[in-house]
């Protein structure tokens, strides 16, 4: 479930809220892919910066550094991590757009091109080349290059003769 605009604006400053404005819908929409990128960048800016005194607060508190400025800044950062947050979130709608964007030029890029190539292939005459002089004899066989196996004459009907005389001995006894 999303975050309503009113609590966002509680956390904000009052410079700050237009441009958060602009990241949510509908005006997101309206947004052209320059703006868009223009308002990434500065709220890349403000989340990285929200997120660096995060992490300085957080070290003033453990000991691992000392506080800079001149009084010591030991307040909570809870309300600067949710303020990191609300960053993050307007971030990632707005690269979402930019992706939108983005998916909907290389749509428009590649029908471009399909059409393109479309009208190339229309445009050209179709290629069909002659059958040649041998066109209605056919394909020529090839010989066969096997060596073909060398019988012997006397053993040509040898095995019909064989069948012969086993059925006439089969023949003979049966009768």
């Amino acid at each position: 479930m999303g975050v309503e605009f009113a609590a966002e604006r509680r956390l904000l400053a009052e410079n700050e809220l237009d441009p958060l404005r602009r990241s949510h819908y509908p005006e997101l929409e309206e947004l052209s892919r320059d703006d868009a990128v223009e308002l990434a960048r500065w709220l890349r800016g403000q989340h990285g910066r929200a997120r660096d005194i995060v992490r300085e607060r957080r070290r003033v508190r453990r000991g691992k550094a000392d506080p800079r400025g001149a009084t010591p800044d030991i307040r909570s950062e809870r309300g600067l991590a949710a303020k990191k947050q609300v960053f993050a979130r307007a971030l990632k709608r707005v690269n979402a757009r930019l992706a939108q964007i983005t998916a909907a030029a290389r749509r428009a890029r590649a029908l471009a091109n399909l059409r393109e190539a479309l009208h190339r292939k229309d445009s050209t005459r179709p290629h069909h080349p002659d059958a040649g002089g041998t066109g209605a004899a056919g394909m020529r066989s090839l010989r066969n290059r096997k060596a073909r196996p060398v019988v012997h004459g006397a053993r040509i009907g040898s095995v019909s003769q064989a069948g012969r005389v086993a059925q006439a001995a089969r023949d003979a006894r049966s009768g």
